[in-house]
């Protein structure tokens, strides 16, 4: 978090800290209860942050709200935002009946965007969640997790590239190169999801 952020969200800013820092943990907590073997251990890596202030800001105003910190905490629902990288698509449906079932806060949606792709070709599953906030006047904050794939996560960190960069040349072409990696990786994704269900029945019998 940068002084400007920290200066806007001022006595929020504590607490807020604490929240990531407890949904953080309550997921870690979720993927040791799973396995805490290295080899086994569903996920590749976990980020988290507050959502910077300028990007609060302009999403409230796209929204039609005044850019106030007290709108940002109770109109947006990605106000801390964490995602979770996987190693197979299986266990992003592993992880959300886990998250599911957690009464350490109350599950508001699920946006599946693994069964049903954006159109671009974008494949994430996006929890909204109700957690607690103790303050004196807002009772409740929403968060966002978010799980993938690895190759999901690559795909859509070179998709973030091309939104930003300004200047390219043949944007349509990369659109639609991007487009068809995002189908052949998902193909893949269910491949891999296949051969490790083999491998793990035989070592059952």
């Amino acid at each position: 978090m940068t002084e400007q952020d920290k200066e806007f969200y001022g006595e929020y800013m504590p607490l807020l800290v604490e929240k990531e820092n407890l949904l953080l943990n309550e997921v870690k907590n979720i993927l040791d209860s799973i396995s805490t073997d290295s080899e086994t251990a569903l996920a590749e890596h976990i980020k988290s942050r507050i959502k910077g202030s300028e990007s609060m800001r302009t999403k409230l105003k796209m929204r039609g709200f005044d850019d106030t910190v007290e709108n940002g905490l109770t109109k947006l629902s990605d106000i801390i935002g964490l995602r979770v990288v996987l190693h197979f698509v299986g266990d992003v449906y592993t992880i959300l009946e886990k998250i599911r079932q957690s009464d350490k806060w109350k599950v508001v949606s699920v946006k599946d965007y693994i069964a049903n792709a954006k159109p671009n070709g974008y494949r994430s599953l996006h929890i909204i969640l109700s957690i607690p906030f103790e303050s004196e006047t807002i009772h409740h904050i929403e968060v966002e997790i978010q799980l993938r794939t690895i190759a999901m996560d690559c795909w859509a960190s070179l998709e973030h590239q091309l939104k930003y960069k300004k200047n390219i040349a043949n944007t349509q072409l990369i659109v639609s190169e991007l487009k068809r990696c995002a189908d052949e990786m998902a193909s893949t994704d269910l491949t891999m999801q296949t051969i490790r269900e083999l491998i793990q029945k035989q070592g059952n019998e």
